[in-house]
């Protein structure tokens, strides 16, 4: 983990680099990983990084500061990503969904297995982290982003808010969303393996 420093707002705004290189040592690991949870590939996670960057240099000069400096970062990365993800699936953007509270209501529904008598070497495997990696990529850019940026990154919702250009009921209800797809989706899986178990 890159330890944090204190960076001088006003020396990165006057484009001092020696500054500006404490940023991207303090921030890449941050932004490659959003990105890459995101886009789920490697060279689309350097290319928003390095676009990233070179935005955030251009664009210092007007930094007003209403956000910390991170949070404005990891909006620019997250805007970055969403539009890769847009060129790449052009259909997401017509498929996306309202951000009505509406499942909050239904979310008794959801059909949930016990996981208690599952081992936890399995829990923690490979194997379920590889799906959970993949539930995340199943859910829409707009859901995988909150996740992302709250679940993953520990972001507040705040910041989340404040990184998405959103209001904060709007994180909080695509993130319920978000949780409850991936609670449903990993309920199958768990208990399509305790299923394998009691069969063995």
């Amino acid at each position: 983990m890159t330890e944090q420093v204190e960076l001088s707002i006003d020396a990165l705004k006057a484009g001092n680099k020696a500054e500006f290189a404490k940023l991207v040592n303090q921030y890449s690991n941050s932004v490659y990983r959003i990105a890459l949870k995101i886009l789920s590939d490697p060279s689309d996670a350097e290319d928003v990084l390095q676009e990233t960057f070179i935005k955030a240099f251009r664009a210092l000069p007007g930094f007003e500061g209403r956000s910390s400096i991170s949070t404005w970062l990891f909006r620019i990365a997250t805007n970055e990503a969403l539009m890769l993800v847009r060129k790449r699936k052009p259909e997401f953007v017509l498929v996306d969904e309202p951000d009505a509270p509406d499942e909050e209501e239904n979310s008794g529904q959801v059909q949930l297995t016990d996981w208690c008598c599952m081992p936890e070497a399995e829990l923690m495997s490979d194997e379920s982290r590889r799906h959970l990696e993949e539930a995340v990529q199943d859910l829409t850019p707009a859901l995988r982003a909150v996740f992302v940026l709250r679940d993953i990154e520990g972001l507040s919702i705040k910041e989340t808010a404040e990184a998405l250009d959103v209001s904060e009921q709007v994180v909080k209800t695509r993130l319920l969303r978000a949780r409850l797809r991936l609670r449903e989706d990993l309920s199958r899986y768990f208990g399509g393996k305790m299923a394998e178990r009691l069969e063995k």
